[in-house]
C-alpha cells in the first residue's frame, strides 16, 4: 500500500470510527455469538496473495464485529470500565503511525521525558507526596508483580536475583480476601508460592482487619518465614473495598514489610478532593498504582505506577547488555529498567492528549457525574421491596440482588443467576456476577464515557421487568 492509498483508506476508516461511536447504542452490548462461531468464518490458512483493503474491511464488518463486546457502549456496566475518548483515540493513531519502541531515552527522548512529566502531573492531581516517582506499566497487575519482585529482592538483600530462592527462607505476601487475584498470580510468578499468600479476613465494610494482619505476620515470623509484601486495596474489584492505609502501613513499618497499594479503579477518584481521605497514611506506602485506562478516558493500556524508591525498582529489573548502552546511559531515565518488558509503547502521548483536552476540572466533572448516577440507582434499588443492596455503594460501584419473599437462599441465588444471564443475553445491558457473604449478587460498575441518566433509567427498568418475569 502506497502513501496515497493509505491516505484514502485512513480517511474512510476515520469516518467509520466516528460512525461506530455515534451509532454504538444500536449494537448489542455483549457479543451474541456462540463459541467457535467467529473462528468458523475465518479461513484455515492465510491468503497467498494480498487482498484489497475494501474486501478486508467488508469482512471485518461482516465476520468480526458480531463477535465484539462493545466496551464503549453506554450500557456497559460489567467489570470496570475500559474507557476511551476521542482525544485518546487520536493520540493512539499518532502512536501507531510513529511506531516507536521507547525502551531507552535515546530510542525516543520525547516518550521518556513526556512520561516523566505527565506522571508528575497525575501525582499532583491525586495528592500523592513529592517523594514518589511515576512510571507507566501495562496494567495494575503488572505493577503488583513489580511490587512483589521488588519486595522479594529487598527481603533477600537483592540476593534472589543472583542465586534464586532455593535454600532461602520462605517469603510471604499478604492481602485481604477482597484483593484482586493478580496478587496471588503475581506471587506465583515471583516465586513466593501460592501457599505463602495470606488472605486476611475483612470487617463489615470489607476492609482488611489490621489486627488479623499483624497476627498473621507474627505467626509467620515465629515460624521462620519472612513477611515480604503487603498489598492493600483502594476499591477492590468485587465490592470496592477500601483498606485503611494508615493502619496497614503502620504494621508494615513496624515489621519492615514492603507496602503496595492497588488503587487500579478507585485511584482515579483521588483527583476529587472529597475522596482524598482514601490516601490518609500515604507516608507509609512504598508503591501505588491506579489505571487511567479504567476511569480517566484513556485507552488501554495505561497504568500509573508510583514508587518511593525507584533505585530499588531499577536494581530489581536492570540487565546490562552492550546493545542497550548509549552515551547517555546513567545520565537519563531508561524506562526499560522500570518493569518486566524491555519493549515499551509511547503510552504517555494519549495521557497527555487526555489531560490537556479535558483538564483537571473536566475530568473531575466526569467522575462526579458517574458517582451521581450511582447514587440515583442506589436510591432506586433501596426503594423496591423485592430488591436489596448487598454491600454499601462505593463511588460508582453497586452490588444488589433480586430477593422476592418466599424462596429460600439457594433459590434466590439461582433466580439472580438467571436474571443476570437474561440481562446479558438481551444485548441491552452487560453486568457481572459477584458473591457477597456467600450469596449470588449482580454487580454494576458505572463509568463508561457515554453513560447518561437515561441509560441508567433504561437499565433499571430492564432489570425490574426481567426479574419479575422470571
Amino acid at each position: 500500500m502506497d502513501i496515497d492509498e493509505f491516505r484514502s483508506h485512513a480517511h474512510q476508516m476515520v469516518d467509520w470510527m466516528a460512525d461506530y461511536l455515534s451509532g454504538i447504542e444500536k449494537r448489542p452490548v455483549r457479543a451474541q455469538t456462540a463459541p467457535g462461531e467467529i473462528a468458523s468464518a475465518l479461513p484455515a490458512t492465510a491468503p497467498q496473495a494480498g487482498e484489497p483493503m475494501q474486501q478486508i474491511m467488508a469482512d471485518f464488518q461482516r465476520d468480526i464485529l458480531p463477535g465484539v463486546t462493545h466496551w464503549q457502549h453506554p450500557s456497559f456496566f460489567a467489570y470496570f470500565p475500559a474507557n476511551s475518548s476521542p482525544p485518546s483515540v487520536l493520540a493512539e493513531m499518532l502512536t501507531a503511525t510513529i511506531g516507536a519502541q521507547c525502551m531507552l531515552w535515546q530510542t525516543s527522548p520525547a516518550a521518556t521525558e513526556m512520561e516523566t512529566r505527565v506522571l508528575d502531573w497525575l501525582r499532583r492531581m491525586i495528592g500523592l507526596d513529592e517523594g514518589f516517582t511515576g512510571v507507566i506499566q501495562d496494567s495494575a497487575s503488572g505493577a503488583i508483580l513489580c511490587a512483589l519482585l521488588t519486595a522479594r529482592e529487598k527481603a533477600t538483600g537483592f540476593d534472589s536475583n543472583e542465586n534464586g530462592l532455593s535454600g532461602g527462607p520462605e517469603l510471604v505476601a499478604y492481602c485481604s480476601s477482597e484483593t484482586h487475584t493478580s496478587t496471588e498470580k503475581g506471587a506465583k510468578i515471583a516465586g513466593y508460592g501460592r501457599r505463602n499468600v495470606r488472605k486476611i479476613p475483612v470487617d463489615e465494610t470489607f476492609a482488611i482487619v489490621p489486627e488479623a494482619l499483624e497476627a498473621a505476620v507474627l505467626e509467620d515470623k515465629a515460624a521462620g518465614r519472612v513477611p515480604a509484601c503487603v498489598v492493600a486495596s483502594l476499591g477492590a474489584t468485587g465490592v470496592g473495598a477500601i483498606d485503611d492505609i494508615r493502619a496497614v502501613g503502620d504494621i508494615c513499618r513496624r515489621h519492615g514489610i514492603f507496602f503496595h497499594v492497588d488503587a487500579a479503579w478507585a485511584g482515579s477518584a483521588l483527583i476529587l478532593p472529597e475522596y482524598r481521605w482514601m490516601l490518609e497514611g500515604q507516608e507509609t506506602i512504598d508503591s501505588l498504582v491506579f489505571n487511567p485506562h479504567k476511569w480517566l478516558l484513556t485507552n488501554f493500556d495505561c497504568a500509573a505506577h508510583y514508587v518511593r524508591d525507584p533505585e530499588a525498582l531499577i536494581r530489581t529489573f536492570a540487565i546490562d547488555a552492550t546493545y542497550l548502552q548509549s552515551r547517555e546511559t546513567g545520565q537519563v531515565i531508561d524506562y526499560r529498567d522500570w518493569g518486566v518488558p524491555l519493549g515499551r509503547r509511547f503510552r504517555a502521548l494519549k495521557l497527555w492528549f487526555v489531560l490537556r483536552s479535558y483538564g483537571v476540572e473536566g475530568l473531575q466533572a466526569f467522575l462526579r457525574g458517574h458517582i451521581a448516577l450511582a447514587e440515583t440507582l442506589e436510591a432506586r434499588i433501596a426503594a423496591e421491596p423485592d430488591f436489596e443492596l448487598v454491600a454499601p455503594r462505593v463511588l460508582s460501584l453497586l452490588n444488589f440482588r433480586y430477593a422476592p419473599s418466599g424462596p429460600d437462599e439457594e433459590a434466590v441465588d439461582g433466580l439472580n443467576e438467571r436474571l443476570l444471564n437474561a440481562l446479558n443475553d438481551s444485548g441491552e445491558a452487560y453486568v457481572t456476577p459477584n458473591r457477597v457473604h456467600g450469596r449470588y449478587a449482580i454487580r454494576i460498575a458505572i463509568g463508561q464515557a457515554r453513560t447518561e441518566a437515561r441509560h441508567i433509567e433504561a437499565a433499571w427498568e430492564l432489570i425490574r421487568k426481567t426479574a419479575r418475569s422470571l
